[in-house]
């Protein structure tokens, strides 16, 4: 079985249509919902699709690492709110042969706009390159290995930070399939600026140094 974990704040608006594809898929699979203390009614639309609730400290690494101790599955899938994945995704994943251990999906973002259909081509690319996954990828790793480096740091970044664990350990498999993630953050900040912010990040992470461009991470609903 696939334990899908979703971290929440607020999202009652992106949420549904996130539910609506993964009770779409075939493959034996649980949805649990770690909620960081929403407001909007979040949990009503949880449990309304079947998801297991729960409710977990805030922060996204925290909320993950909170679900993935309830989760029952081998595979543990994390995917965000405003992330769709795509018909056949889950059974994709419960084919893997048994050497597969620790992956995630192609991505792209919604919307037709030319700088973002360009940022999704560098994002593949430098993950095929580099063998780290971002978090709107719809990371999936078994069990055993999330539990082996420790789970999710707790801080900014954790998608990077537990792929950098996670690499040491097995070889990326990256599905052809596409996930495809809300734009709203980019159109929201600005795509140019949204780009420098993460740049910035990625570089204070590469050179150890207090992490700027934090701005990023301002939630958009």
């Amino acid at each position: 079985m696939i334990s899908i974990i979703i971290p929440t704040l607020d999202e009652a608006r992106a949420l549904p249509a996130t539910l609506a594809r993964l009770t779409a898929q075939d493959a034996p699979h649980e949805i649990i919902v770690a909620d960081g203390g929403s407001s909007d009614g979040t949990a009503d639309v949880a449990r309304a699709a079947g998801a297991r609730w729960l409710q977990a400290p805030r922060g996204r690494g925290a909320q993950m690492n909170a679900g993935a101790r309830q989760a029952r599955g081998g595979w543990l899938l994390f995917l965000h709110a405003d992330t769709h994945l795509p018909d056949g995704a889950l059974a994709a994943i419960a084919a893997l042969p048994a050497q597969a251990r620790y992956g995630c999906f192609h991505q792209a973002f919604s919307g037709n706009h030319r700088l973002l259909r360009l940022i999704s081509r560098l994002h593949n690319w430098r993950c095929r390159r580099t063998q780290i996954s971002y978090g709107d990828q719809a990371m999936f790793t078994r069990r055993d290995l999330f539990e082996a480096v420790g789970g999710f740091p707790e801080t900014a970044l954790e998608d990077v930070k537990i792929s950098e664990r996670l690499r040491q350990a097995a070889p990326l498999v990256f599905l052809p399939a596409t996930v495809v993630t809300d734009a709203r953050r980019f159109l929201a900040q600005g795509i140019v600026r949204s780009m420098g912010r993460i740049a910035l990040l990625l570089l204070c992470h590469r050179f150890k140094l207090p992490l700027a461009g934090r701005r990023f991470f301002e939630p958009v609903r």
